[in-house]
């Protein structure tokens, strides 16, 4: 009661003077023992910041007021202090603490750990106490790890952990520096608790020391006015805490009044040797929290290198890009091979965390819990493409950090444990196990224990070995021709000093990338100085250090693995230790290449395809590219088909020629059984360029060529050759580094270069590739619509009238076809493809025009060529309209659909084998 009366008596007083000075806003409490009694009331503050360099969850600037007046400890929470109240309240049970000396601020203790050792100091002196709960859970060390139904008691007059809100105006007034323990003054060590202080009436160590827990969840501040702000209601999905202040491991750079967190995901039982806390007094009066309205749901992530700077650097379009937004806790995903690479964020997945791509780049595995983290975690695998929203779960109780493999036998499994926590309590890291399940056809497996131990730094194929961080660097080594079993010999490398982020090797050499904190055995490979995961190390199997690589300048690395032989992908974090970048590492020259950028880019996978030996006889930047960042589909379908003629010119019997109407509906599948086929169709298409394509590339190359289906697209022989055409090999090929090149080498007639073929499918593509390959050429997924009720003639069917030249050319072209084809021996079957019959009752032959009776007039002369031409046969499936096409067989007024496929390749069969 007297307390009451003298803090009223205060808050009065404060009401009549300046509240902006330190004199009068900063008193003793002559009530509580080494507290500071901060007159708080009538006063604003902030939390958060307007730096766009700052951590997304820091931003913005909100503005926060007080209605009341707190105290606050002058210093840290000491060893001495917390040892004494501890042992009162728990007796043997008490948390194991190695103080040097008892002046020195506790660490290594969780955010519950400082719940109950306020509650208790509370008590201790009979007072109320803040935090209310049901039951706690400690660990073997005493400390406690969980605490069921936690609530706080604002309006207790108690001790309790300060609000953010709190802390900052607390620390806003006497913020320096020059007056902390940091990274470049400490030691790497922390100090006996105010030895910087300059008065009584300063709080001592805020700006470092020790980092300090605060009583707020982790979330996103906002744009508006929060009185007695307590902070966002509830936590995040992964229920993360807010850390304050710096620490003796932190440069000045990375220490600032608005940071919230520290490079690992701070929860509340998370223990670290630079993080403890110090406590508040007093209650929150109408107190008020963000309950999650207008918070921020996307961010902006933005591509630094092209897909062509990315082929420079891995060698090969065919790369991809996984990683978490953090601030939406979902996936993102870049493929690099796309003619239009975008960003792709599964709005679909459940909070994810350390994605990893599938061998074949296919699939991404993900859990749901990160690294050092309690809790239960799920592995969940989802095909790499934008447009496939099935997810599958693996049903275990628990699995977390999933990696993929191919296992010695061919199957491709993944690798996962059963608890991704810190591997620090060797009992508690035994009690769990390391697992894998095959994935095949989209299904998993049986799960089948591998060792006990939780390895998810990853066991290598052979199982010689197995690796694990956060928070030392255990390993497991079979010797001899054994595998791993749990009597394998047990390991703690790096003199047993703390490790995390480790990544075993992919390939064979079983080297183990990891990161630390500045360790003395780090320095002394280094051979200098360093601050937290400023380095990335490198050892060998033996665990001998044999490669350090420093992150950029003002950039510390976080998340690391490995994605190949002289390849580490990892997050790049800044001065106020946001993830805002990723980089690919090249661990053989040290050069690191940055790759995207955002507010928060956690846990990256990248993937690139294995490609052989590249051949030196070519050039690599011309070869193949036959397309262009952002290109169209006609060049997309033509890029294709250079594939597959590269792929299949050495067995290629029949060359499916002509427009989008074969492209649609003639099937190389259907023909296999008699002959080798692939639809080399393409759209727009003239016969000009169907000419084109047979001189210059087919004729030249395709020694096994017996024949050539050509559609006959009479209505399309208005179309010119030459500049101003829509022939692709004469207007738009020249344009492409693969076509010139193929051209300067008079098109491969002297033979092809081995690594083409290759060159040309690491190529630029489309995600739905397999529509252009699957049936060697014919688009798939062609949808049953109908002919349309309505047949649309969108070209003037009397221009031949006025330019009679277009049908005589047209009809060279054709000649020239046949001619050529003749004389190689080569039989050509031409398809008048089925139309609209509804045309029969307009005065047009098709949906781009000539008249009826000037079609009639041209087929006949068609069909008079196979006199002229004993190698040509014309199969004409329209029939001026009379044909049997239904309309459930129709795409629309002039192409076939995917159903129609069997009847008229069929009919093509019939005919190709009269021929044979």
């Amino acid at each position: 009661m007297l307390r009451s009366l003298f803090l009223l008596a205060l808050i009065f007083i404060c009401s009549c003077t300046d509240t902006t000075s330190s004199e009068s806003t900063f008193v003793e409490d002559s009530d509580i023992d080494g507290f500071i009694l901060v007159r708080a009331s009538g006063s604003d503050g902030f939390v958060g910041t307007d730096d766009n360099s700052a951590k997304a969850n820091e931003r913005p600037k909100m503005k926060t007021t007080f209605s009341y007046d707190f105290s606050m400890g002058r210093h840290e929470v000491t060893c001495g202090e917390f040892r004494k109240v501890m042992k009162e309240e728990l007796g043997s049970k008490s948390p194991v603490q190695k103080c040097e000396n008892d002046s020195l601020p506790i660490v290594n203790v969780t955010y519950f750990d400082a719940i109950v050792y306020a509650n208790a100091l509370s008590k201790k002196e009979k007072r109320d106490t803040a935090y209310t709960y049901t039951t706690k859970t400690f660990d073997s060390d005493g400390h406690c790890t969980s605490i069921i139904n936690l609530a706080l008691n604002t309006g207790a007059n108690a001790y309790r952990l300060p609000t953010e809100a709190e802390w900052i105006f607390a620390a806003n007034t006497s913020w320096d520096l020059n007056k902390s323990w940091n990274a470049d003054n400490s030691d790497y060590k922390t100090h006996k608790v105010c030895k910087k202080a300059s008065g009584s009436k300063d709080f001592c160590d805020m700006a470092g020391n020790v980092m300090e827990w605060v009583n707020d969840w982790l979330d996103y501040p906002q744009d508006t006015i929060m009185d007695n702000y307590v902070g966002p209601y509830e936590g995040n999905s992964l229920g993360e805490r807010i850390v304050k202040g710096g620490s003796f491991r932190n440069p000045k750079s990375a220490i600032s009044l608005f940071s919230r967190g520290d490079v690992y995901t701070v929860t509340s039982s998370t223990k670290a040797d630079y993080v403890g806390f110090r406590l508040a007094f007093g209650k929150i009066p109408s107190p008020s929290w963000l309950n999650g309205s207008g918070l921020m749901t996307e961010s902006n992530i933005n591509m630094i290198l092209s897909p062509d700077a990315i082929k420079k650097l891995t060698g090969t379009y065919k790369t991809k890009l996984v990683f978490r937004n953090d601030i939406t806790e979902r996936l993102v995903y870049i493929d690099y091979s796309l003619t239009k690479t975008k960003i792709v964020e599964f709005y679909d997945t459940v909070s994810a965390y350390h994605p990893d791509i599938s061998p074949d780049g296919k699939y991404v595995a993900y859990c749901t819990k990160p690294e050092g983290v309690p809790g239960k975690s799920s592995i969940y695998v989802r095909e790499l493409n934008s447009n496939n929203r099935t997810i599958h779960k693996l049903d275990v109780e628990a699995a977390a950090i999933p990696r993929w493999q191919v296992s010695s036998n061919g199957d491709t499994i993944i690798v996962y444990v059963t608890s991704q926590q810190s591997n620090k309590d060797e009992a508690q890291f035994k009690s769990n196990s390391t697992w894998q399940v095959s994935f095949r056809d989209e299904t998993f497996g049986t799960p089948r224990k591998i060792i006990d131990g939780a390895y998810h730094g990853g066991v290598s194929v052979d199982r010689k070995i197995a690796v694990t961080g956060a928070q030392l660097l255990r390993t497991k080594f079979a010797y001899g021709r054994t595998r791993l079993t749990n009597s394998s010999k047990d390991s703690i490398w790096y003199n047993k000093e703390q490790a995390c982020n480790v990544s075993l090797s992919k390939d064979s050499t079983r080297r183990t990338l990891f990161l630390d904190f500045a360790s003395t055995t780090g320095k002394k490979f280094v051979g200098k100085s360093y601050h937290t995961h400023e380095r990335m190390f490198i050892a060998d199997s033996t665990g001998k250090l044999i490669k350090s690589v420093g992150a950029p300048s003002k950039k510390t690395f976080d998340h690391t693995e490995w994605v190949s032989k002289n390849f580490v992908i990892a997050s790049l974090t800044n001065a106020n230790e946001v993830h805002e970048k990723i980089a690919l590492v090249n661990i053989k020259d040290s050069s690191t290449t940055e790759l995207v950028e955002g507010d928060e880019l956690w846990h990256p996978s990248m993937w690139f395809a294995a490609r052989p030996v590249p051949d030196t006889t070519i050039d690599q930047d011309s070869a193949g590219t036959y397309l262009v960042a952002n290109d169209v589909w006609s060049s997309v379908i033509m890029r294709y088909k250079m594939e597959l003629l590269w792929r299949y010119i050495d067995s290629m019997e029949v060359a499916l020629m002509g427009s989008s109407r074969t492209l649609y509906s003639l099937s190389p599948y259907l023909l296999k059984d008699d002959f080798f086929a692939v639809n080399l169709a393409h759209a727009p298409n003239s016969i000009y360029a169907t000419k084109d394509y047979l001189n210059k590339y087919i004729y030249k190359n395709a020694k096994k060529l017996k024949y050539i289906v050509l559609s006959i697209d009479i209505d399309f022989w208005w179309k010119t050759d030459g500049k101003g055409s829509d022939n692709f090999f004469a207007v738009n090929a020249p344009n492409y580094p693969g076509y010139a090149y193929d051209a300067n080498h008079d098109y491969w007639a002297k033979g092809i270069p081995a690594g083409l073929l290759d060159a040309t499918e690491n190529g630029l593509g489309v995600e739905d590739a397999h529509k252009y390959t699957t049936d060697k050429g014919r688009l798939l997924g062609i949808p049953c619509q109908s002919w349309g009720e309505t047949a649309e003639v969108e070209a003037d069917s009397t221009i031949f009238d006025k330019n009679p030249e277009l049908l005589e050319n047209s009809m060279k072209a054709l000649k020239s076809i046949l001619k050529t084809a003749a004389s190689k021996k080569i039989k050509v079957v031409g398809v008048i493809f089925p139309q609209n019959p509804k045309y029969k009752k307009t005065g047009a032959f098709g949906r781009h025009g000539m008249k009826r009776s000037t079609a009639k007039e041209v087929i006949s002369q068609i069909k008079n060529l196979t006199k002229e031409y004993p190698n040509f046969v014309l199969l004409d499936e329209n029939k001026m309209g009379d044909h049997d096409y239904s309309n459930s067989l129709a795409y629309d007024n002039d192409h076939l659909c995917s159903e129609a496929t069997y009847k008229i390749t069929a009919r093509v069969d019939s005919v190709l084998k009269t021929l044979k």
